[in-house]
């Protein structure tokens, strides 16, 4: 027989009241719950029912893993310094990975990510083509150092992660295995009952040329992303388009005028009487190798710090207010006529269409209309640098872009060669010829996904898990443990729902039922099963769905196959 838990003997520690340290519905809900409990910032051990939630998303990810050919293993968390070394990560990934010594001073990582080691793997065991391709991975704690973690499972230093990597001989190979994985974890956030949007996407510090993140729409989602009904959607990071600007004033004739009190690019268009559209905004900027960059992008729209990082390099900061005065940039009166020489400029693309531009003066008060590009001053390089906003044209369409928040929960990479060529990792390809792997990198957050499903699956009680997911699928609450007519029933019905086997949890405990029913919402069970003594006496369970609050009286002899039929088809 199926064994069930009891209350009583569950640690599952609830909290009436929200902690204070917590922002987002899904940490209170979760530590309100006891399903979670912080040691440190950005460490949560994992209560027992928590953990019967990941153990869940684990047994989905394995069966589309198995599913699509991936092999599971596991590797050290502990890395080799010289393997990052070799592959140049060590000190490109910043202060964010955990660097440590072990007692003969040899340099050793706190894996936040495993190119590295997998690389090495397989570099001096997998030698033919014959052999390819192959995708190994693993489900394993990761650390990462952040600055500011927060937000529970959302973003935390210690973490699960289920990382995999495919070495192919072939694009053609590199893409059919990107394209499987791309596809199962499609499935896979389907499965855990997430909303989730394919978003093209940043590589980071992960690397490669092609990459697409899963997002799960969530208002409290640390991601922006931009869609369009023709189906294109993308990380705001990553987003590209061409913005329509408008010209300014002054008909492409340069003249400067006087703007007193005019800071900001506000200012500027109440000025004018134009929108901000029209204008240009200057951002100054001190780049990778410590030189300085004028950084002009239209005046409605921001400098997108992920491009600026490929633009810039990564590093690059805004300048002091020291330094600005150094270049002799007055604040709020910036532009690109009549710079300060040695300072290079860099031009969003969207301006290139745009003329009669209206900006700083680089005279405090001051400011120019009619200024034109090649004319005026000289462009060093056109590039890709604002984010992209709700309303801007879809790149795929034309349409107008809708926004939109999520919670990154997995993202896939097309790797390339940036691992096996500077690690030396290569293969015999069919002609005889030494060729480096092309590789794939495929990453889940499986804790995050926990805070995910949680995000959008709760109301103003608790936490609405799934079926697929959910830590038990139906709680027997027992209105009377005391007396000899509820209790006995409640066992019995309990033990039956187990031969049955649905996952059971039996409220056992001496309290009140108000208690009863309110941590049984908090808690989120899918099916409340109700049991007082009116209801024994009339041998009827009173059944509560608890997504929907939707209640049914279900006689005790159909009550195991009626949860049953709705139970074992939502199952993951």
């Amino acid at each position: 027989m199926k064994r069930y838990q009891t209350m009583s003997r569950l640690y599952a520690p609830t909290l009436k009241e929200d902690p204070t340290e917590a922002e987002l519905v899904s940490h209170k809900l979760l530590l309100r719950a006891g399903m979670i409990r912080k040691t440190a910032a950005g460490l949560y051990s994992y209560l027992p029912l928590c953990w019967r939630v990941i153990r869940k998303i684990e047994d989905v990810i394995r069966d589309e893993m198995e599913g699509i050919g991936a092999q599971e293993m596991l590797t050290p968390i502990v890395t080799p310094g010289e393997l990052w070394e070799q592959s140049g990560r060590y000190a490109a990934y910043g202060p964010e990975l955990m660097r440590l010594k072990d007692r003969h001073d040899r340099d050793f990582v706190l894996g936040p990510t495993h190119e590295e080691t997998y690389t090495d793997l397989v570099r001096n065991e997998l030698r033919s083509y014959k052999q390819l391709p192959v995708t190994l991975y693993h489900i394993q704690d990761k650390f990462r150092d952040e600055l500011r973690p927060r937000f529970g499972l959302m973003r935390g230093r210690e973490f699960i992660m289920k990382d995999a990597y495919s070495f192919s001989a072939t694009q053609e190979s590199l893409q059919q295995c990107y394209d499987d994985e791309k596809a199962a974890y499609a499935r896979i956030a389907e499965r855990c009952g997430l909303k989730a949007l394919p978003v093209v996407a940043d590589s980071g510090q992960i690397g490669g040329d092609t990459s697409v993140e899963f997002m799960a729409l969530a208002d409290a989602g640390e991601a922006e992303l931009v869609w369009c009904d023709c189906g294109f959607a993308a990380d705001t990071e990553a987003a590209t388009t061409k913005v329509p600007v408008q010209d300014g004033p002054g008909h492409g004739e340069l003249r400067r005028i006087e703007t007193p009190g005019t800071h900001t690019i506000e200012e500027l268009a109440e000025l004018l009487e134009i929108d901000r559209n029209a204008t240009v905004k200057s951002l100054c900027v001190i780049d990778a190798e410590g030189k300085p960059v004028l950084a002009l992008v239209p005046g409605d729209h921001e400098l997108n710090d992920c491009k600026a990082e490929h633009v810039f390099g990564s590093g690059y900061r805004m300048m002091t207010d020291d330094e600005l005065k150094g270049y002799k940039l007055p604040k709020g009166s910036i532009g690109p006529v009549k710079l300060t020489a040695g300072i290079r400029i860099v031009c969003d693309e969207s301006l290139k269409d745009a003329h009669s531009w209206a900006c700083g003066a680089n005279v405090d008060g001051y400011h120019y209309v009619g200024v034109e590009p090649d004319r005026d001053f000289t462009v060093d390089e056109w590039a890709d640098l604002i984010t992209v906003a709700e309303g801007d044209p879809c790149p795929k369409c034309g349409c107008g872009l809708h926004s939109a928040r999520g919670i990154e929960i997995s993202q896939v990479f097309q790797l390339g060669t940036k691992y096996s060529e500077a690690m030396g990792a290569t293969f015999m390809d069919e002609d005889g010829r030494e060729k480096p792997f092309l590789m794939g990198c495929y990453g889940i957050g499986v804790s995050r996904m926990v805070s995910a499903v949680v995000e959008q699956h709760n109301d103003e009680r608790g936490i609405c898990w799934p079926v697929c997911v959910a830590p038990y699928e139906v709680e027997v609450v027992a209105m009377n443990v005391n007396d000899d007519v509820v209790w006995p029933v409640a066992q019995k019905v309990t033990e039956e729902l187990a031969a049955a086997d649905l996952e059971v949890l039996l409220d056992d405990r001496k309290e009140r039922p108000g208690v009863k029913f309110a941590d049984a919402d908090l808690i989120g069970v899918p099916y409340q099963v109700i049991l007082g003594k009116k209801g024994v006496a009339n041998e009827t369970a009173e059944v509560k769905v608890r997504a929907t609050g939707e209640r049914f009286d279900v006689p005790f002899g159909e009550l195991a196959s009626w949860l049953s039929e709705r139970v074992v088809p939502a199952r993951a």
